[in-house]
């Protein structure tokens, strides 16, 4: 089973290097590709470890234990903190995260607490995405679009405050009104877990306190990540080395990226660009960047949100219109399993939570928040940005 997961990251990163070697993806091509994406899987890579191990070291269940105290016995309370607690994960290390390291804590909170997780378990996933768009941290798709834009994270979220803001507080909406009969009533108190080691939680969250804001400083984001991932190397190994494993690089996730991005880069030098332009509209009307993120969305759900954007990114032909399309493929992933990496491994979390989803109740649920969360946050990022 664990070999079968390897063989679509693998089939795509043949795929690439097959492509690169036939020359259907020109080798001038290929370098400026790889200038531009080498940077962007250093960091994947060094926040993959940094999670894992913050993680492993126990600052992730410390959390969850505050929010039980926070939430004084009363659910919904209990829900807004985990809100923010997704919202929070999801801006500054990655949707990714948010779907891997807090779906677990907070399900298995709302369970011990007797509360009915799926709630709770939507609400991880939902933010996951639709709270990725504010930082380029916050989603791979953002930080090759600060690449092509060349803006620092302050002018990348001064772009995209506007949508970002509609991304978080409509979902939110939309889940309370689903679940206000399950987010009422209240609960009793929850065990307080002790930590394993304390010298490697305080010294964790020490790295993590000093990590956040430079991850936004303007510096590029993978130096930051990767002496951030050294300094927990070296932490683990002097108090805990047998929790290091190699399963903790992303190998499943690298693998495929990297293939999505030579195999797309290809289609790009043999007419994709031409292709894509004919069918999506020009100018910066609200007609034409509703159908943007619309074509966004749509390809998003169709195949995956990071091939979408790669092969759409040339027409995303300015700032405004690259955001659009960045509202797309960053809030539009919620209809189905494969639209986004973060579903499926959301997804993987809670089967091994024996918590059951249907996707057929899940896609229609996505479907209406993409339905109201997608043109209004176009809607939004029209106006902020004093198109006419």
């Amino acid at each position: 089973m664990r070999l079968k997961s390897y063989l679509l990251p693998a089939g795509m990163l043949a795929a690439g290097c097959a492509a690169l070697f036939t020359g259907f993806l020109p080798w001038p091509a290929f370098e400026e590709l790889a200038g531009r994406t080498v940077p962007v899987l250093a960091f994947v890579v060094a926040m993959s470890l940094v999670t894992e191990m913050v993680d492993d070291a126990g600052l992730f269940r410390v959390v969850t234990d505050r929010l039980a105290a926070l939430g004084r016995g009363r659910v919904f309370l209990l829900w807004l903190l985990v809100v923010g607690l997704a919202t929070v994960s999801t801006l500054f290390l990655s949707l990714d995260t948010t779907a891997v390291l807090v779906t677990p804590v907070v399900v298995l909170l709302a369970v011990h607490a007797r509360i009915p997780p799926l709630p709770f378990a939507l609400t991880t996933i939902w933010l996951a995405n639709t709270a990725s768009l504010l930082l380029p941290v916050s989603n791979l798709t953002n930080l090759l679009a600060q690449d092509r834009l060349n803006l620092s994270p302050a002018g990348f979220a001064g772009l995209v405050w506007a949508p970002a803001l509609v991304g978080i507080l409509v979902p939110i909406g939309l889940l309370w009104l689903a679940f206000r009969k399950d987010l009422s009533g209240r609960y009793g108190p929850q065990p307080v877990h002790k930590p394993r080691d304390r010298v490697l939680l305080y010294a964790a969250s020490g790295v993590m306190a000093v990590l956040l804001p430079a991850l936004v400083s303007g510096v590029p984001v993978q130096i930051p990540a990767m002496a951030a991932a050294a300094v927990l190397l070296g932490l683990f190994l002097w108090r805990r080395r047998t929790a290091l494993h190699w399963s903790m690089v992303p190998w499943r996730p690298l693998m495929l990226t990297a293939g999505l991005f030579m195999v797309v880069e290809a289609l790009h030098a043999n007419g994709l660009t031409e292709f894509l332009t004919g069918i999506a509209s020009s100018g910066e009307s609200l007609p034409a960047l509703l159908q943007l993120a619309g074509l966004g969305a749509g390809a998003a759900n169709a195949v995956n949100n990071l091939p979408a954007y790669l092969a759409l990114e040339p027409v995303g032909d300015s700032p405004v219109r690259l955001a659009a399309l960045l509202i797309g493929v960053n809030l539009g992933p919620l209809v189905t399993p494969w639209a986004s990496l973060a579903t499926l491994l959301w997804h993987e979390r809670l089967r091994s939570l024996n918590v059951e989803i249907r996707w057929g109740g899940f896609a229609l649920a996505g479907l209406a928040a993409v339905v109201l969360t997608v043109p209004l946050a176009v809607v939004a990022l029209w106006l902020a940005s004093g198109m006419p």
